[in-house]
């Protein structure tokens, strides 16, 4: 491993363009690979299982211009360093906190796809005072479900309902965080979905899979020392992450709101891109 090597340039979007620049993160087990595209206060896109710095592709361009725009890739997601046995979820949260650190950033937004939330719910534990708002699109992060009062059967009589498509939609070549809508109806979008996974084909997703449902221990307690503006944003058809629970968790938060997208499945940034840019655009103004 070597030190930070940082390439900047310009990036030219509808108004003129802005800055840019491209780099490695060293950490103890691997460097982190980001890219930072914008000015202003930042936005930091966290990716989800099936992602990587590429998956926010609809998102940067819509808000370089007002945003300072953060993507990386989680540890062991290409093209941050492999880690040797595969990374392990509770060192996100340290990797972004360390990035953040290394930017400079006082002044942040956190939009975590899936996955993302598990970073991204650990640093708003942690209260820092540069977190502003964050977004958890198809995601509770380290808060289980299973802790809501009164719904505590319903994540796995959730799952259940949804294991058929799961055998369907591998009998197809259907992704399942893209789902049978993308795939029908936006087929290049699906197959640069299932590009961008491919780039960690030799990553051992089931192996992270496993480590994330055992780091999902937070209970509600914890739901309501998170304090920042949070807006849950779900697929109405997602059969990855039980949408119903998104705003119960909410209510749970002291500043949490919950919002559907119809017609849309797990990845609903990357589905339907104008309504998941209103959505969070909106909840930042509101916020400040």
């Amino acid at each position: 491993m070597t030190g930070p090597t940082v390439h900047r340039a310009h990036f030219a979007h509808a108004t003129g363009s802005v800055p840019q620049a491209r780099g490695f993160l060293p950490r103890p087990e691997g460097r982190i690979y980001y890219e930072v595209t914008g000015t202003g206060p930042a936005i930091i896109f966290a990716h989800g299982l099936g992602g990587n710095h590429l998956s926010w592709w609809q998102q940067v361009p819509a808000f370089c211009a007002q945003y300072t725009c953060v993507t990386f890739a989680h540890r062991g997601f290409a093209p941050s360093d492999p880690i040797p046995g595969g990374p392990h979820p509770r060192d996100y949260v340290d990797d972004l906190a360390a990035l953040i650190a290394h930017l400079g950033l006082s002044d942040v937004r956190i939009v975590a796809q899936s996955m993302g939330g598990w970073s991204a719910v650990e640093y708003a534990l942690r209260q820092p005072p540069a977190l502003k708002a964050m977004v958890l699109a198809a995601t509770s992060g380290t808060l289980d479900p299973r802790a809501i009062d009164g719904a505590a059967d319903l994540p796995d009589a959730w799952s259940k309902s949804v294991e058929a498509k799961y055998a369907v939609f591998r009998e197809r070549g259907i992704h399942v965080a893209a789902g049978d809508r993308m795939a029908m109806e936006q087929p290049a979008q699906h197959f640069l979905y299932t590009a961008i996974d491919a780039m960690n084909v030799t990553l051992d997703k089931e192996g992270v899979r496993r480590r994330l449902g055992e780091t999902r221990v937070r209970g509600l307690d914890d739901a309501r020392r998170i304090t920042v503006p949070t807006l849950f944003i779900t697929g109405e058809e997602d059969i990855v992450f039980p949408s119903p629970v998104a705003p119960m968790l909410a209510a749970a938060m002291p500043h949490g709101r919950a919002v559907q997208i119809a017609a849309a499945g797990h990845s609903a940034y990357f589905e339907r891109p104008g309504q998941f840019n209103r959505l969070i655009r909106d909840f930042f103004t509101s916020v400040g």
